[in-house]
C-alpha cells in the first residue's frame, strides 16, 4: 500500500477551552479526557509539532488551528508558529494556515496579524440574529451574534480571507435562502455549510433535539443549491458552497477534496493541547488515541495499524449502499453520521436527504462537468479540478430537458 503524503495536520492548542457554550457544540465532552482545567500548548511543543510537521511534509504543509476557541492561545502564540515554520520549511516548501474561530475575541490587532500572515479564517456564523443565537451563547445563555458581526466586519475591513462556517441544526434548517443570502450580501461569499448530528446526552442510542432531520435537509440541499447556480455569472460561480464545489470532482474522475466525501478516512490527524494525536476531529476518544508526539513521529502515527484501522472503516458499507446509484458521489458521507437512532445497519443519518439531493442536481452537475470536460479537450493547457470556471449558468438551458432557461425551471427558488 502507498504511504500517504502528510499534508494537513488540525490543531488544537487550547484542547475543549471555548468562551463560548454553544448547545450543539459536540467537542466540549472531550473536556473528560483531561485532567486539567486550562489546556495550553507549551511553546516547547509547539516547536517540535511544527519542525515535524515540516520535515515530514512533502512540498505543502498545512496547519489547520481549532479549538474549542483557538484565540485563547493570544496573538503571540501564533506569531511563534509562524516564526518556527519559517525556520523549519525548505526552500521549495510552501505552507499554510486555516483558523477556525468564533469570533468573539477578534479585534483589529488580530486581525492586523492574520491578515499579515495570510491565515485563512473560517468564522462560525449562522447567518442572521435569531438563527444565530439560537444555539451559539455564552455560559449564561447571552448570544453571541453582535461580537460575531463585529468580528467579521473587521476581518473584512483588514482584507482577512474569510468563510463563512455555518451549522445546519434544527432551526436554521428552515432558512436557507436567508442565512446564503444574508453572508452574500455582506460578502462572505465561501461558505461551509456543517449538517448537526450529533448524540442526545442522555440516550447514546438517539439522537439530540437539535439534529437537523434528514428530510428537511435534502430541502434545505436543493434550495441551496439553486441559490448557488442561479448565481452564476457568465458560465461562473459568483459564490462557494465547499460541499456542492467538493461534489464536482466526482463528476469529473477525480477525488472530492472534502473528507466526507471519500472512500476513505484517515489521511489526517488530530494533535491536542498535550501533544497527544487521534485520528480525527471527530474520534478524539481512547479508542483512537494514535500516541504523543514527545514520543513518536507524526507520519509513524499516520501510516499506523490503529489509523489504517480507523480509515476502512468508511469502506464498511450497509447492502443499501453498495447497490445505491449515488455512492460513486457521497462514498455514505462521515462514518459519526451511521450510528444514531438505532440505526443498525450503518446507514448514514443524511442518507434520505443525500438521495434527495443527488435526484435534482445530478443532471445539472452532468451538465456542467461535460461543459468542462469539452474545455479540457480544447485547451492547450487543461483547467484544474478547482478552475470551475465554464460552467453552465443561470440563463442557458435547463439540464432536465424541458428547453427552457434554468433559472424559469429547475432553478426557481420556492418561497
Amino acid at each position: 500500500m502507498p504511504r500517504k503524503i502528510l499534508n494537513s495536520v488540525l490543531i488544537k492548542p487550547s484542547g475543549p477551552d471555548c468562551n463560548l457554550s454553544c448547545s450543539y457544540c459536540f467537542y466540549k465532552k472531550k473536556l473528560s479526557l483531561f485532567s486539567k482545567t486550562d489546556h495550553r500548548m507549551p511553546t516547547a511543543l509547539l516547536d517540535n509539532l511544527t519542525q515535524q510537521i515540516m520535515e515530514q511534509s512533502g512540498d505543502y504543509a498545512s496547519f489547520a488551528w481549532q479549538g474549542g476557541e483557538p484565540t485563547l492561545m493570544g496573538i503571540d502564540f501564533y506569531k511563534k508558529a509562524v516564526e518556527y515554520q519559517n525556520k523549519y520549511k525548505r526552500s521549495n516548501q510552501k505552507c499554510n494556515n486555516g483558523f477556525q474561530t468564533n469570533g468573539t475575541l477578534i479585534n483589529k490587532s488580530w486581525s492586523e496579524f492574520l491578515s499579515k500572515s495570510n491565515f485563512l479564517v473560517g468564522l462560525s456564523l449562522d447567518g442572521p440574529e435569531h438563527i444565530h443565537d439560537h444555539y451559539r451563547t455564552n455560559i449564561l445563555g447571552n448570544g453571541s451574534w453582535e461580537k460575531v458581526i463585529r468580528a467579521r466586519d473587521i476581518l473584512l475591513d483588514h482584507n482577512v480571507q474569510t468563510n463563512a462556517l455555518i451549522v445546519v441544526n434544527n432551526y436554521s434548517v428552515q432558512f436557507p435562502e436567508e442565512i446564503y443570502m444574508f453572508h452574500k450580501n455582506c460578502g462572505l461569499r465561501h461558505m461551509q455549510f456543517i449538517p448537526c448530528i450529533e448524540y442526545d446526552p442522555d440516550r447514546s442510542n438517539k439522537t439530540a433535539s437539535y439534529t437537523v432531520k434528514a428530510d428537511e435537509y435534502g430541502k434545505f440541499l436543493i434550495t441551496l443549491f439553486k441559490l448557488w447556480y442561479n448565481d452564476f455569472k457568465q458560465g461562473c460561480p459568483s459564490t462557494y458552497v465547499r460541499w456542492f464545489d467538493s461534489l464536482f470532482y466526482s463528476y469529473v474522475d477525480h477525488p472530492a477534496p472534502e473528507c466526507t466525501l471519500s472512500e476513505e478516512c484517515g489521511k489526517y490527524v488530530v494533535v491536542e493541547h498535550n501533544g497527544d494525536v487521534y485520528s480525527c476531529d471527530f474520534f478524539v476518544e481512547p479508542d483512537w488515541k494514535l500516541g504523543n508526539i514527545k514520543t513518536s513521529k507524526i507520519t509513524d502515527m499516520l501510516h499506523s495499524n490503529k489509523q489504517l484501522q480507523f480509515g476502512h472503516i468508511k469502506k464498511c458499507l450497509p447492502p443499501e449502499c453498495l447497490l445505491c446509484p449515488w455512492l460513486s458521489h457521497c462514498n455514505c458521507g462521515c462514518p459519526k453520521d451511521r450510528i444514531t437512532d438505532n440505526n443498525e445497519q450503518g446507514s448514514n443519518q443524511l442518507c434520505q436527504a443525500f438521495q434527495k439531493f443527488f435526484e435534482y442536481a445530478d443532471p445539472i452537475y452532468k451538465n456542467i462537468a461535460a461543459q468542462w470536460e469539452k474545455n479540457q479537450t480544447n485547451s492547450v493547457t487543461p483547467q484544474s479540478t478547482s478552475q470551475i470556471s465554464q460552467l453552465t449558468g443561470r440563463n442557458t438551458l435547463c439540464p432536465c430537458g424541458s428547453k427552457k432557461k434554468f433559472k424559469k425551471c429547475c432553478g426557481v427558488i420556492e418561497k
